[in-house]
């Protein structure tokens, strides 16, 4: 016969105890991860910036698109060159070189560069526009569109490149080779449409939907 001791059995009222016990710190729990769910949402209280950004510079590369493809179809109906627009762009890192530019290749670059500024501005409009004006009326949306795309498009031109681009580059071909109306016009074609899609980018936390 053997003489180890036997392992004693907990009476059953203390298993009952610690069973309470841990189902009670496990209720505990449960309530404290509901309760930071609810009042910690993974989003921003105020304004969601980084999404308007992202979304803004998405907005912005179709809105781009939109200025360009209404620049070229206007090129053909007047029986100029399609792309003349792209070159005259390409002048300010280029030069007068860029005039006579023929290869596909640095065309295509410079429509590349001419997407990423609108997706640039795009990302800084849309936020503006979603920021302080998110409920506003597409009128008064479209009113400030308009004035957002002739303030671009004289800062751009006028403020800036009329004589950064002599400075750097020794001419002002982008001033001077595209005309008044036709600046214009590509800047608020790019603001307009900017603001037509910009419900698109609105962003609804999962509880107001």
């Amino acid at each position: 016969m053997s003489d180890a001791p036997k392992s004693e059995v907990p009476p059953t009222a203390a298993l009952v105890q610690e069973l309470q016990q841990v189902e009670s710190r496990a209720e505990q729990i449960r309530q404290r991860l509901a309760a930071g769910t609810a009042t910690q949402p993974w989003w921003p209280e105020r304004f969601y910036a980084t999404y308007h950004v992202v979304v803004g510079s998405v907005l912005g590369l179709v809105a781009a698109g939109a200025s360009l493809l209404f620049n070229v179809v206007g090129s053909l109906m007047m029986g100029l060159e399609p792309l003349r627009l792209i070159k005259v762009y390409l002048t300010f890192p280029l030069g007068e070189k860029a005039l006579s530019i023929e290869s596909g290749v640095a065309l295509s670059s410079g429509v590349l560069l001419y997407l990423a500024t609108g997706m640039v501005f795009g990302a800084i409009l849309h936020a503006i526009g979603q920021r302080w004006f998110p409920s506003a009326r597409l009128t008064r949306r479209l009113g400030l569109a308009a004035a957002a795309g002739v303030a671009l498009w004289l800062v751009n031109f006028y403020a800036v490149l009329s004589w950064l681009q002599p400075a750097l580059f020794g001419g002002r071909w982008i001033v001077e080779q595209i005309p008044a109306p036709v600046g214009a016009a590509t800047h608020l074609v790019f603001t307009g449409t900017l603001t037509l899609l910009a419900w698109l980018g609105r962003f609804e936390p999962p509880a107001a939907r």
